[in-house]
């Protein structure tokens, strides 16, 4: 019998679950009852801890009882799933799951579900937010108004008839293609699978070298992983054309970050959107890219709407749902 038909049997016995919420969620108390008020009428017990810790003990003591537990970014790793014994079931409110170590919820038969989708507006809206601000240097340009300078030096350039180059087509990066067109740009894309419906508003697949040889603007949307690390390393950085800018709503890993610093540092390329870094925030002030020139930095943002947070709660209460009812989604 597979391991789905027996959470089922299991659940379908009448056994009432406890649900820890081991993080904030980032929504009201108001709207995290909206969220969780279908898991609530099927009896099921919901606790919700408003502070995050790092504290292993702590951890323990909000997840060690509880049969499904919800994290945010949280890391979740070996030391702690060994302490919960009862565990079945991870629900995380992220669409990437790298900060947790899912091979051994595997290997303990926990199930894990992500977020997947939540955020696929939010994070495409700041991409082109970041491509702006560095384009048109609105952050230089609001701190010359205010210490009443004017434009001269700051001169921008437009995205309209620009090359646009997107890495990885996923939900996110398909929206951002889409947007992209409608700013007039020309999209070239590269990735694992080619989309039929992006072809046909005349988004163009080429190969990774392509998009980073012939693209104004390249924007990441694939997932941290073996694959992935490092995938726009210095080889590919030196692709770049001059008058290129590199923006990253993805995962910090995803680019040779000393690379890139030397890039924007030596004009090899005219400038960088960047919203992720290798850890999470706050940030290493160390960190190369802290420093370099013509580079926007936001703390981990892109995700963070009011209309993505609150999506992304009502997703991680209906994974258990599903999961309960044996029809499991967003299985990672």
């Amino acid at each position: 019998m597979g391991f789905y038909n027996l959470i089922k049997i299991y659940y379908e016995s009448g056994d009432i679950m406890k649900i820890a919420v081991i993080e904030p969620l980032g929504i009201s108390q108001l709207k995290f009852e909206e969220a969780s008020a279908n898991i609530k009428k099927l009896g099921h017990e919901v606790v919700f801890y408003s502070t995050k810790t790092d504290d292993l003990d702590e951890l323990e003591k909000r997840a060690g009882d509880a049969e499904a537990v919800i994290i945010a970014n949280m890391p979740f790793r070996k030391n702690l799933i060994e302490k919960c014994k009862k565990l079945k079931f991870l629900s995380v409110a992220f669409a990437g799951v790298d900060h947790v170590d899912v091979d051994f919820c595997h290997e303990k038969g926990i199930m894990v579900c992500n977020a997947a989708g939540y955020s696929v507006n939010a994070v495409a809206e700041l991409t082109f937010g970041l491509a702006i601000s560095v384009l048109r240097n609105i952050p230089k340009c609001d701190s010359a108004a205010r210490s009443m300078g004017t434009k001269d030096g700051l001169v921008g350039t437009e995205l309209f008839g620009k090359n646009f180059g997107v890495v990885g087509t996923g939900a996110i990066g398909g929206r951002v293609c889409a947007i992209a067109k409608a700013f007039g740009c020309d999209v070239y894309a590269y990735s694992r699978s080619e989309k039929e419906e992006l072809k046909k508003i005349g988004v163009k697949y080429v190969s990774l070298n392509d998009v980073m040889e012939k693209c104004h603007i390249i924007s990441l949307h694939v997932p941290f992983n073996k694959n992935t690390d490092k995938l726009i390393s210095k080889e590919k950085i030196a692709l770049m054309r001059k008058d290129a800018i590199l923006i990253n709503t993805a995962r910090g890993g995803v680019v040779d970050s000393a690379a890139l610093a030397d890039a924007l540092n030596n004009g090899f390329i005219k400038g960088a959107g960047i919203d992720v870094l290798e850890t999470e925030p706050p940030f290493d002030k160390n960190h190369p890219l802290i420093t370099a020139k013509n580079t926007i930095i936001t703390p981990h943002a892109a995700f963070a709407t009011e209309e993505a947070l609150f999506k992304r709660a009502q997703i991680v209460f209906d994974n258990i749902e599903f999961w309960e009812k044996g029809t499991p989604q967003n299985v990672c």
